[in-house]
This record gives C-alpha cells, sequence and structure tokens, in this order.
C-alpha cells in the first residue's frame, strides 16, 4: 500500500465550494477506481486557501497508471481543477509505522 498525497492552493473564497467539490468528486469517482482504499479532505486552518488530500492506494500504480490514465481522471479533473490557482503537488509515501 502507499498513500498519495495532493496539495491543493485555491482561492480562499472559494473554500466552501471547493469542500464541497471535492468531497462530491471524491465520493463519486475516485472511490470507485480500482485500487483505492480510502482517502482523508483535510481543509487548512491558517491558509483558507490550501487543503490537503491523501489516498490509500493498493500501489503506486493504481494510481498512476490505473487512475491518472482512465476517463474517470478526466471527471476528477473537471469537478476540482477550476478552482486551482496552480496545478496541485503531489507526491507518494510508503507507511513506515502508524496505529
Amino acid at each position: 500500500m502507499i498513500v498519495e498525497i495532493a496539495d491543493f492552493k485555491i482561492r480562499p473564497e472559494q473554500r466552501e465550494a471547493f469542500a464541497q467539490a471535492i468531497t462530491h468528486a471524491a465520493a463519486t469517482v475516485l472511490s470507485k477506481a480500482g485500487g483505492y482504499r480510502n482517502h482523508r479532505i483535510l481543509a487548512c486552518q491558517e491558509t483558507p486557501g490550501r487543503f490537503i488530500l491523501t489516498v490509500e492506494w493498493d500501489s503506486l500504480e493504481a494510481h498512476t497508471v490505473g487512475f491518472r490514465q482512465s476517463a474517470a481522471f478526466t471527471e476528477w479533473r473537471a469537478l476540482i481543477g477550476p478552482f486551482f490557482l496552480e496545478p496541485p503537488h503531489v507526491e507518494h509515501f510508503d507507511v513506515v509505522a502508524g496505529s
């Protein structure tokens, strides 16, 4: 399993609209992707225009190939992309420890 962490920057005045859009997109598009396990959406208190999305995937390829190269990714970006001030910063992590 890997964890994708995506850092989004949006206009602070669109915080509520983006929160609704990404919540809807995660429930209707992301969660149906092959290799998807779960996700969490975090809204930054100190920086109102910043959101973090964490997604657990079965493998790196489940995200980078299975999801990113699918029609579902196009749908995902159509729902949330209009809010972006810049492309999100995305990295993948191995879980070393947890509870």
